[in-house]
Protein backbone atom coordinates (compact mmCIF):
# COMPACT_ATOMS: atom_id res chain seq x y z
CA UNK A 1 0.00 0.00 0.00
CA UNK A 2 1.28 3.48 -0.80
CA UNK A 3 1.27 6.16 1.83
CA UNK A 4 -1.35 8.94 1.52
CA UNK A 5 -0.37 12.02 -0.48
CA UNK A 6 1.30 14.84 1.40
CA UNK A 7 0.91 18.55 0.78
CA UNK A 8 3.14 21.56 0.89
CA UNK A 9 3.13 23.24 4.28
CA UNK A 10 2.81 26.94 3.57
CA UNK A 11 1.36 28.13 6.85
CA UNK A 12 0.15 27.07 10.26
CA UNK A 13 -1.96 23.95 10.31
CA UNK A 14 -2.31 21.18 7.79
CA UNK A 15 -3.38 21.82 4.22
CA UNK A 16 -4.28 18.17 3.63
CA UNK A 17 -8.06 18.84 3.83
CA UNK A 18 -7.69 21.68 1.32
CA UNK A 19 -5.77 19.42 -1.06
CA UNK A 20 -8.38 16.68 -0.80
CA UNK A 21 -11.11 19.20 -1.54
CA UNK A 22 -9.08 20.61 -4.43
CA UNK A 23 -8.64 17.17 -6.00
CA UNK A 24 -12.35 16.46 -5.60
CA UNK A 25 -13.39 19.73 -7.22
CA UNK A 26 -10.88 19.35 -10.06
CA UNK A 27 -11.97 15.77 -10.71
CA UNK A 28 -15.64 16.74 -10.81
CA UNK A 29 -14.94 19.61 -13.18
CA UNK A 30 -12.79 17.31 -15.31
CA UNK A 31 -15.59 14.77 -15.71
CA UNK A 32 -17.88 17.52 -17.00
CA UNK A 33 -15.16 18.99 -19.20
CA UNK A 34 -14.34 15.64 -20.79
CA UNK A 35 -18.03 15.00 -21.43
CA UNK A 36 -18.57 18.38 -23.07
CA UNK A 37 -15.50 18.26 -25.29
CA UNK A 38 -16.13 14.65 -26.36
CA UNK A 39 -19.78 15.37 -27.16
CA UNK A 40 -18.82 18.24 -29.46
CA UNK A 41 -15.95 16.41 -31.14
CA UNK A 42 -18.18 13.43 -31.94
CA UNK A 43 -20.15 15.35 -34.59
CA UNK A 44 -17.82 18.18 -35.64
CA UNK A 45 -16.28 16.40 -38.62
CA UNK A 46 -19.69 15.20 -39.84
CA UNK A 47 -21.12 18.72 -39.76
CA UNK A 48 -18.05 20.12 -41.50
CA UNK A 49 -18.28 17.53 -44.28
CA UNK A 50 -21.96 18.30 -44.80
CA UNK A 51 -21.47 22.07 -44.80
CA UNK A 52 -18.40 22.09 -47.07
CA UNK A 53 -19.45 19.15 -49.21
CA UNK A 54 -15.92 17.74 -49.01
CA UNK A 55 -14.88 14.84 -46.79
CA UNK A 56 -11.18 15.61 -47.16
CA UNK A 57 -11.60 18.94 -45.35
CA UNK A 58 -13.62 17.61 -42.43
CA UNK A 59 -10.48 17.39 -40.30
CA UNK A 60 -10.27 21.19 -40.22
CA UNK A 61 -12.72 21.18 -37.31
CA UNK A 62 -10.39 19.11 -35.15
CA UNK A 63 -7.41 21.18 -36.24
CA UNK A 64 -9.23 24.39 -35.25
CA UNK A 65 -10.03 22.95 -31.85
CA UNK A 66 -6.43 21.91 -31.22
CA UNK A 67 -5.13 25.33 -32.26
CA UNK A 68 -7.75 26.98 -30.06
CA UNK A 69 -6.56 24.89 -27.12
CA UNK A 70 -2.99 26.01 -27.78
CA UNK A 71 -3.88 29.70 -27.71
CA UNK A 72 -6.35 29.52 -24.83
CA UNK A 73 -3.89 27.61 -22.63
CA UNK A 74 -1.86 30.81 -22.37
CA UNK A 75 -4.99 32.84 -21.62
CA UNK A 76 -5.93 30.44 -18.82
CA UNK A 77 -2.39 30.65 -17.45
CA UNK A 78 -2.48 34.46 -17.57
CA UNK A 79 -5.76 34.66 -15.66
CA UNK A 80 -4.51 32.07 -13.16
CA UNK A 81 -1.31 34.02 -12.54
CA UNK A 82 -3.31 37.12 -11.72
CA UNK A 83 -6.46 35.81 -10.06
CA UNK A 84 -5.89 32.14 -9.16
CA UNK A 85 -6.64 28.69 -10.55
CA UNK A 86 -10.42 28.89 -10.18
CA UNK A 87 -10.88 31.99 -12.36
CA UNK A 88 -8.29 30.73 -14.85
CA UNK A 89 -10.09 27.44 -15.41
CA UNK A 90 -13.51 29.12 -15.38
CA UNK A 91 -12.56 31.57 -18.15
CA UNK A 92 -11.28 28.78 -20.41
CA UNK A 93 -14.37 26.66 -19.78
CA UNK A 94 -16.72 29.60 -20.37
CA UNK A 95 -15.04 30.27 -23.72
CA UNK A 96 -15.47 26.58 -24.53
CA UNK A 97 -19.19 26.90 -23.81
CA UNK A 98 -19.35 29.99 -26.05
CA UNK A 99 -17.65 27.97 -28.77
CA UNK A 100 -20.29 25.24 -28.46
CA UNK A 101 -23.09 27.81 -28.78
CA UNK A 102 -21.32 29.29 -31.81
CA UNK A 103 -21.14 25.81 -33.35
CA UNK A 104 -24.90 25.41 -32.84
CA UNK A 105 -25.47 28.67 -34.73
CA UNK A 106 -23.05 27.58 -37.45
CA UNK A 107 -24.89 24.28 -37.88
CA UNK A 108 -28.20 26.07 -38.27
CA UNK A 109 -26.78 28.62 -40.70
CA UNK A 110 -24.57 26.10 -42.54
CA UNK A 111 -21.68 28.54 -42.12
CA UNK A 112 -18.28 26.88 -42.29
CA UNK A 113 -16.25 29.86 -41.05
CA UNK A 114 -18.51 30.22 -38.02
CA UNK A 115 -18.13 26.49 -37.35
CA UNK A 116 -14.34 26.76 -37.37
CA UNK A 117 -14.47 29.75 -34.99
CA UNK A 118 -16.75 27.82 -32.65
CA UNK A 119 -14.45 24.81 -32.78
CA UNK A 120 -11.48 27.00 -31.91
CA UNK A 121 -13.29 28.41 -28.88
CA UNK A 122 -14.37 24.91 -27.86
CA UNK A 123 -10.65 24.26 -27.49
CA UNK A 124 -11.00 26.21 -24.25
CA UNK A 125 -12.43 23.07 -22.72
CA UNK A 126 -9.36 21.12 -23.79
CA UNK A 127 -7.00 23.78 -22.41
CA UNK A 128 -8.87 23.80 -19.08
CA UNK A 129 -8.56 20.03 -18.88
CA UNK A 130 -4.81 20.26 -19.41
CA UNK A 131 -4.35 23.09 -16.89
CA UNK A 132 -6.39 21.23 -14.27
CA UNK A 133 -3.70 18.58 -13.90
CA UNK A 134 -1.19 21.25 -12.91
CA UNK A 135 -3.66 22.74 -10.45
CA UNK A 136 -3.67 19.37 -8.71
CA UNK A 137 0.04 19.72 -7.95
CA UNK A 138 -0.09 23.18 -6.34
CA UNK A 139 -0.48 21.82 -2.81
CA UNK A 140 0.95 18.34 -3.35
CA UNK A 141 4.17 17.29 -1.64
CA UNK A 142 7.32 16.63 -3.70
CA UNK A 143 6.82 12.85 -3.64
CA UNK A 144 3.10 12.92 -4.42
CA UNK A 145 2.72 15.33 -7.33
CA UNK A 146 2.51 12.65 -10.02
CA UNK A 147 -0.24 10.80 -8.13
CA UNK A 148 -2.18 14.01 -7.52
CA UNK A 149 -2.20 15.05 -11.17
CA UNK A 150 -2.89 11.49 -12.34
CA UNK A 151 -6.16 11.45 -10.39
CA UNK A 152 -7.38 14.47 -12.34
CA UNK A 153 -6.20 12.96 -15.64
CA UNK A 154 -8.09 9.76 -14.79
CA UNK A 155 -11.33 11.69 -14.22
CA UNK A 156 -11.29 12.56 -17.93
CA UNK A 157 -12.10 8.90 -18.65
CA UNK A 158 -15.72 9.20 -17.54
CA UNK A 159 -16.54 12.16 -19.75
CA UNK A 160 -14.55 10.88 -22.73
CA UNK A 161 -16.46 7.58 -22.70
CA UNK A 162 -19.93 8.96 -21.96
CA UNK A 163 -19.76 12.02 -24.25
CA UNK A 164 -19.98 10.29 -27.67
CA UNK A 165 -22.85 8.11 -26.40
CA UNK A 166 -25.00 11.21 -25.85
CA UNK A 167 -25.25 11.94 -29.57
CA UNK A 168 -28.58 10.09 -29.91
CA UNK A 169 -30.38 11.62 -26.90
CA UNK A 170 -28.94 15.05 -27.70
CA UNK A 171 -30.31 14.83 -31.25
CA UNK A 172 -33.79 14.17 -29.82
CA UNK A 173 -33.52 17.24 -27.61
CA UNK A 174 -32.38 19.34 -30.57
CA UNK A 175 -35.40 18.26 -32.61
CA UNK A 176 -37.74 19.15 -29.75
CA UNK A 177 -36.42 22.72 -29.60
CA UNK A 178 -36.45 23.06 -33.38
CA UNK A 179 -32.75 22.69 -34.12
CA UNK A 180 -30.77 20.51 -36.51
CA UNK A 181 -30.27 17.11 -34.79
CA UNK A 182 -26.49 17.36 -35.30
CA UNK A 183 -26.49 20.52 -33.19
CA UNK A 184 -27.68 18.52 -30.19
CA UNK A 185 -24.25 17.41 -28.93
CA UNK A 186 -23.05 21.01 -29.04
CA UNK A 187 -26.03 22.00 -26.88
CA UNK A 188 -24.98 19.36 -24.37
CA UNK A 189 -21.39 20.61 -24.54
CA UNK A 190 -22.44 24.19 -23.83
CA UNK A 191 -24.48 23.18 -20.79
CA UNK A 192 -21.92 20.93 -19.14
CA UNK A 193 -19.03 23.33 -19.79
CA UNK A 194 -20.95 26.15 -18.08
CA UNK A 195 -21.53 23.79 -15.16
CA UNK A 196 -17.83 22.85 -15.10
CA UNK A 197 -16.86 26.54 -15.07
CA UNK A 198 -19.18 27.13 -12.11
CA UNK A 199 -17.72 24.16 -10.22
CA UNK A 200 -14.16 25.40 -10.77
CA UNK A 201 -14.90 29.01 -9.88
CA UNK A 202 -16.89 28.33 -6.73
CA UNK A 203 -15.24 25.10 -5.63
CA UNK A 204 -11.56 26.09 -5.68
CA UNK A 205 -11.78 28.19 -2.53
CA UNK A 206 -9.33 28.73 -0.99
CA UNK A 207 -7.42 28.87 -4.23
CA UNK A 208 -4.56 26.31 -4.36
CA UNK A 209 -2.27 28.53 -6.43
CA UNK A 210 -2.53 31.36 -3.92
CA UNK A 211 -1.90 29.06 -0.98
CA UNK A 212 1.19 27.58 -2.61
CA UNK A 213 2.80 30.91 -3.44
CA UNK A 214 2.18 30.60 -7.15
CA UNK A 215 1.12 34.22 -7.43
CA UNK A 216 3.54 37.02 -6.78
CA UNK A 217 5.03 40.33 -7.83
CA UNK A 218 8.08 38.63 -9.33
CA UNK A 219 6.09 36.40 -11.68
CA UNK A 220 6.65 36.73 -15.41
CA UNK A 221 3.62 37.53 -17.57
CA UNK A 222 2.48 34.24 -19.12
CA UNK A 223 3.37 34.21 -22.80
CA UNK A 224 4.87 31.45 -24.88
CA UNK A 225 8.23 33.19 -24.95
CA UNK A 226 8.37 34.07 -21.24
CA UNK A 227 7.20 30.61 -20.22
CA UNK A 228 9.84 28.83 -22.28
CA UNK A 229 12.51 31.25 -21.06
CA UNK A 230 11.59 30.48 -17.43
CA UNK A 231 11.56 26.74 -18.19
CA UNK A 232 15.10 26.86 -19.54
CA UNK A 233 16.35 27.63 -16.04
CA UNK A 234 15.21 24.16 -14.94
CA UNK A 235 16.40 20.99 -16.65
CA UNK A 236 13.47 19.11 -15.14
CA UNK A 237 10.92 21.54 -16.60
CA UNK A 238 12.56 21.82 -20.02
CA UNK A 239 12.90 18.04 -20.29
CA UNK A 240 9.26 17.63 -19.25
CA UNK A 241 8.05 20.06 -21.91
CA UNK A 242 10.05 18.29 -24.65
CA UNK A 243 8.81 14.87 -23.53
CA UNK A 244 5.16 15.93 -23.42
CA UNK A 245 5.34 17.58 -26.86
CA UNK A 246 7.05 14.67 -28.63
CA UNK A 247 4.89 11.98 -27.01
CA UNK A 248 1.70 13.91 -27.82
CA UNK A 249 2.81 14.31 -31.44
CA UNK A 250 3.40 10.57 -31.81
CA UNK A 251 0.07 9.67 -30.24
CA UNK A 252 -2.02 12.10 -32.29
CA UNK A 253 -0.28 11.28 -35.59
CA UNK A 254 -0.94 7.56 -35.33
CA UNK A 255 -4.36 7.78 -33.72
CA UNK A 256 -5.86 10.27 -36.15
CA UNK A 257 -5.05 8.12 -39.21
CA UNK A 258 -5.97 4.75 -37.72
CA UNK A 259 -9.70 4.98 -38.64
CA UNK A 260 -8.71 5.76 -42.24
CA UNK A 261 -6.33 2.76 -42.33
CA UNK A 262 -9.02 0.46 -40.98
CA UNK A 263 -11.73 1.85 -43.24
CA UNK A 264 -9.55 1.40 -46.33
CA UNK A 265 -9.33 -2.30 -45.51
CA UNK A 266 -13.09 -2.70 -45.14
CA UNK A 267 -13.48 -2.49 -41.35
CA UNK A 268 -16.93 -1.41 -40.19
CA UNK A 269 -17.66 1.65 -38.12
CA UNK A 270 -18.44 -0.45 -35.03
CA UNK A 271 -15.05 -2.16 -35.07
CA UNK A 272 -13.30 1.16 -35.69
CA UNK A 273 -15.15 2.63 -32.72
CA UNK A 274 -14.15 -0.28 -30.47
CA UNK A 275 -10.50 0.10 -31.49
CA UNK A 276 -10.49 3.82 -30.68
CA UNK A 277 -12.32 3.12 -27.40
CA UNK A 278 -9.53 0.73 -26.42
CA UNK A 279 -7.03 3.46 -27.24
CA UNK A 280 -8.88 6.01 -25.08
CA UNK A 281 -9.04 3.53 -22.22
CA UNK A 282 -5.29 3.07 -22.48
CA UNK A 283 -4.81 6.85 -22.35
CA UNK A 284 -6.72 7.47 -19.14
CA UNK A 285 -7.81 4.37 -17.25
CA UNK A 286 -4.41 3.52 -15.74
CA UNK A 287 -3.16 7.07 -15.17
CA UNK A 288 -3.30 6.66 -11.34
CA UNK A 289 -0.96 3.67 -11.72
CA UNK A 290 1.38 5.82 -13.80
CA UNK A 291 1.29 8.50 -11.13
CA UNK A 292 2.08 6.06 -8.33
CA UNK A 293 4.92 4.56 -10.37
CA UNK A 294 6.38 7.98 -11.20
CA UNK A 295 6.41 8.91 -7.51
CA UNK A 296 7.82 5.52 -6.55
CA UNK A 297 10.52 4.96 -9.20
CA UNK A 298 11.09 8.42 -10.60
CA UNK A 299 9.63 10.57 -13.36
CA UNK A 300 12.35 9.86 -15.89
CA UNK A 301 12.13 6.09 -15.46
CA UNK A 302 8.41 6.06 -16.19
CA UNK A 303 8.78 8.49 -19.08
CA UNK A 304 11.44 6.24 -20.63
CA UNK A 305 9.10 3.28 -20.26
CA UNK A 306 6.34 5.34 -21.86
CA UNK A 307 8.53 6.33 -24.79
CA UNK A 308 9.55 2.72 -25.37
CA UNK A 309 5.89 1.68 -25.28
CA UNK A 310 5.05 4.35 -27.86
CA UNK A 311 7.80 2.99 -30.11
CA UNK A 312 6.46 -0.57 -29.81
CA UNK A 313 2.90 0.60 -30.42
CA UNK A 314 3.92 2.54 -33.52
CA UNK A 315 5.84 -0.44 -34.88
CA UNK A 316 2.79 -2.68 -34.40
CA UNK A 317 0.69 -0.13 -36.27
CA UNK A 318 3.26 -0.09 -39.08
CA UNK A 319 3.09 -3.85 -39.64
CA UNK A 320 -0.69 -4.13 -39.25
CA UNK A 321 -2.84 -5.00 -42.22
CA UNK A 322 -5.59 -2.62 -43.36
CA UNK A 323 -9.06 -3.42 -42.08
CA UNK A 324 -9.82 -5.59 -39.04
CA UNK A 325 -6.53 -6.25 -37.23
CA UNK A 326 -5.80 -7.62 -33.76
CA UNK A 327 -2.23 -6.34 -34.10
CA UNK A 328 -3.48 -2.81 -34.70
CA UNK A 329 -5.95 -3.04 -31.81
CA UNK A 330 -3.16 -4.06 -29.41
CA UNK A 331 -0.95 -1.33 -30.83
CA UNK A 332 -3.58 1.34 -30.19
CA UNK A 333 -4.03 0.27 -26.57
CA UNK A 334 -0.26 0.39 -26.09
CA UNK A 335 -0.20 3.78 -27.79
CA UNK A 336 -2.60 5.06 -25.14
CA UNK A 337 -0.61 3.51 -22.29
CA UNK A 338 2.68 4.98 -23.55
CA UNK A 339 1.10 8.41 -23.89
CA UNK A 340 -0.34 8.16 -20.38
CA UNK A 341 3.05 7.31 -18.86
CA UNK A 342 4.77 10.15 -20.71
CA UNK A 343 2.07 12.72 -19.91
CA UNK A 344 1.92 11.98 -16.19
CA UNK A 345 5.69 11.74 -15.75
CA UNK A 346 6.48 14.82 -17.86
CA UNK A 347 3.81 16.88 -16.11
CA UNK A 348 5.35 15.95 -12.77
CA UNK A 349 8.77 16.98 -14.11
CA UNK A 350 7.38 20.41 -15.01
CA UNK A 351 5.68 20.77 -11.63
CA UNK A 352 8.90 19.74 -9.86
CA UNK A 353 11.10 22.06 -11.88
CA UNK A 354 9.21 25.33 -11.34
CA UNK A 355 7.69 25.90 -7.90
CA UNK A 356 7.72 29.71 -7.70
CA UNK A 357 5.38 32.36 -9.11
CA UNK A 358 6.55 31.58 -12.66
CA UNK A 359 4.57 28.33 -12.56
CA UNK A 360 1.52 29.50 -14.59
CA UNK A 361 3.75 30.89 -17.35
CA UNK A 362 5.75 27.67 -17.70
CA UNK A 363 2.69 25.42 -17.49
CA UNK A 364 0.75 27.50 -20.03
CA UNK A 365 3.71 27.44 -22.42
CA UNK A 366 4.00 23.67 -22.00
CA UNK A 367 0.37 23.06 -22.95
CA UNK A 368 0.63 25.47 -25.87
CA UNK A 369 3.70 23.71 -27.27
CA UNK A 370 2.06 20.32 -26.78
CA UNK A 371 -1.13 21.38 -28.60
CA UNK A 372 0.75 23.04 -31.46
CA UNK A 373 2.84 19.90 -31.95
CA UNK A 374 -0.34 17.81 -31.97
CA UNK A 375 -1.84 20.01 -34.69
CA UNK A 376 1.33 19.73 -36.76
CA UNK A 377 1.55 15.98 -36.17
CA UNK A 378 -2.01 15.42 -37.32
CA UNK A 379 -1.52 17.50 -40.47
CA UNK A 380 1.77 15.83 -41.41
CA UNK A 381 0.33 12.38 -40.71
CA UNK A 382 -2.29 12.87 -43.40
CA UNK A 383 0.35 13.88 -45.92
CA UNK A 384 2.59 10.92 -45.04
CA UNK A 385 -0.22 8.39 -45.36
CA UNK A 386 -1.39 9.92 -48.64
CA UNK A 387 2.09 9.90 -50.14
CA UNK A 388 3.85 6.91 -48.53
CA UNK A 389 1.23 4.84 -46.75
CA UNK A 390 0.24 4.04 -43.18
CA UNK A 391 3.27 1.80 -42.60
CA UNK A 392 5.61 4.73 -43.26
CA UNK A 393 3.73 6.78 -40.69
CA UNK A 394 4.06 3.98 -38.13
CA UNK A 395 7.81 3.65 -38.59
CA UNK A 396 8.31 7.41 -38.49
CA UNK A 397 6.34 7.58 -35.24
CA UNK A 398 8.44 4.74 -33.79
CA UNK A 399 11.61 6.63 -34.67
CA UNK A 400 10.30 9.80 -33.02
CA UNK A 401 9.42 7.76 -29.92
CA UNK A 402 12.99 6.56 -29.71
CA UNK A 403 14.11 10.18 -29.87
CA UNK A 404 12.01 10.73 -26.72
CA UNK A 405 13.75 7.81 -25.05
CA UNK A 406 17.17 9.11 -26.07
CA UNK A 407 16.49 12.59 -24.68
CA UNK A 408 15.31 11.12 -21.39
CA UNK A 409 18.22 8.70 -21.00
CA UNK A 410 20.62 11.58 -21.47
CA UNK A 411 19.32 13.30 -18.33
CA UNK A 412 18.23 10.24 -16.36
CA UNK A 413 20.98 10.06 -13.75
CA UNK A 414 20.26 13.12 -11.59
CA UNK A 415 16.50 12.75 -12.01
CA UNK A 416 16.03 9.41 -10.25
CA UNK A 417 14.28 9.79 -6.91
Amino acid sequence: MSRPPTVVATGPGSLAPVQRRTLGVLSGAQVLTGLGVAAGVSVGAIIAADVMGRRDLAGLVQTSQVLGAALLSLLAARVSARHGRGPGLAVALALGALGAVTAVAATQAQAVVLLLVGSGLLGGGTSAGLQARFAATDLAGPHDRARALSVVVWATTVGAVVGPNLVGPAAVVARVVGLDPLAGPYLVAAGVLVLAATVALLGLRPDPLRLSGGRGVGAVRPTLRSGLRAARASRSASTGIATAALAHTVMVAVMVMTPVHMHDGGAGITLIGLTISGHVAGMYALSPVMGWAADRWGRTTIAVAGGATLALASALAAVSAPGPSAVLAVGLVLLGLGWSACLVASSAMIADGVRGPDRPAVQGASDTVMSLCAALGGAVAGLVVTGLGFAALGWAAAALSLVVVGVLLRVRGPRRR
